[in-house]
């Protein structure tokens, strides 16, 4: 059953969730069209990768990852921004909202390859409280391939070193060595012309991502059996990854959007992964700088009502 107003869709209990757990699921939030406009949207970016398109890719199964699909699809455009999505994440944070990036994940129908425990926030140049992804998915999502969070990870206060980047205590033949081994016995990505997980020095100062899987008992994990209409939101320092080796007979097709509140700034990481978005380097961003200064290269999307 479809519910009618943001209202119904965010109300207290739901927020009070989403700020004590780092994420909430909204059943019920997305109609038909907005649905089979998503599906487009991310079957046409599929079929028609870019150079931003890179893959994971294992003897078994295969994750193919498009940074900014958005920049290339009126459909996935219209979608971040015209969806209730916008208003869902301001009703959260109560505040105004900028869409800051968006990513695809397809994953061939077959047997599913796992997405590892990570943090979103130390892969790119922002830093705040107030970074939201939309996860959303044309598709049935089951519990054991679905998005799922170690509840609270969010308040911990630790931002993680990235799973991706060079070591850079490694030499160059050791590097090459290191990828040719992932090639041949594990996964190993395959990258895009424009960009690749591996480009990038990984930052050894920031503390290594917790071995989760390892010890899964001893932690808070919360996930969801996923609809077509539902929408996951979570916080962008919340730890989170998605289970794998099962077999769908679909593809499992999801968009993930990152929103910004009005406390996110731009912060240059010494191990960024993701890139910033093209426009933004003629703007010459400095650290501490408020997304709100760049304009419409973070469109903003929604605002409170006078008087709210």
């Amino acid at each position: 059953m479809m519910v009618s107003s943001i209202e119904e869709m965010i109300d207290s209990e739901k927020s009070a969730s989403f700020h004590r757990d780092g994420a909430v699921l909204l059943q019920g939030v997305l109609d038909d069209k907005w649905v089979e406009l998503l599906a487009e949207g991310l079957d046409e970016c599929y079929e028609e990768p870019d150079g931003m398109s890179s893959a994971l890719v294992s003897p078994e199964s295969e994750l193919r990852i498009d940074q900014f699909p958005a920049a290339r699809s009126e459909k996935l455009k219209k979608f971040i921004c015209e969806s209730p999505l916008p208003a869902l994440v301001g009703a959260i944070l109560g505040g105004p909202i900028r869409f800051y990036m968006d990513q695809m994940f397809y994953k061939p129908a077959g047997r599913l390859m796992p997405t590892p425990w990570h943090q979103d926030t130390s892969y790119y140049n922002v830093e705040g409280h107030d970074l939201v992804r939309a996860w959303v998915s044309p598709d049935i999502v089951p519990r054991e391939a679905s998005l799922e969070i170690v509840k609270g990870s969010h308040l911990w206060n630790i931002t993680y070193r990235p799973l991706a980047g060079r070591d850079p205590d490694l030499s160059e033949e050791e590097h090459e060595a290191q990828m040719s081994m992932a090639r041949e016995f594990g996964i190993y990505e395959r990258p895009g012309d424009d960009f690749s997980y591996n480009s990038a020095i990984m930052d050894k100062s920031l503390p290594e991502t917790p071995n989760i899987e390892a010890s899964r008992g001893s932690f808070d994990i919360l996930g969801w059996d996923y609809k077509p209409s539902d929408v996951i939101l979570f916080h962008g320092n919340v730890l989170h990854a998605a289970q794998g080796d099962i077999d769908l007979s679909y593809p499992r097709r999801s968009h993930a959007i990152m929103y910004a509140g009005p406390n996110i700034r731009y912060i240059h990481r010494p191990g960024q992964i993701i890139p910033d978005p093209a426009a933004l380097s003629e703007q010459n961003p400095q650290t501490g700088q408020p997304l709100s200064e760049f304009g419409e290269i973070f469109p903003l999307l929604w605002a409170p009502s006078p008087g709210n």
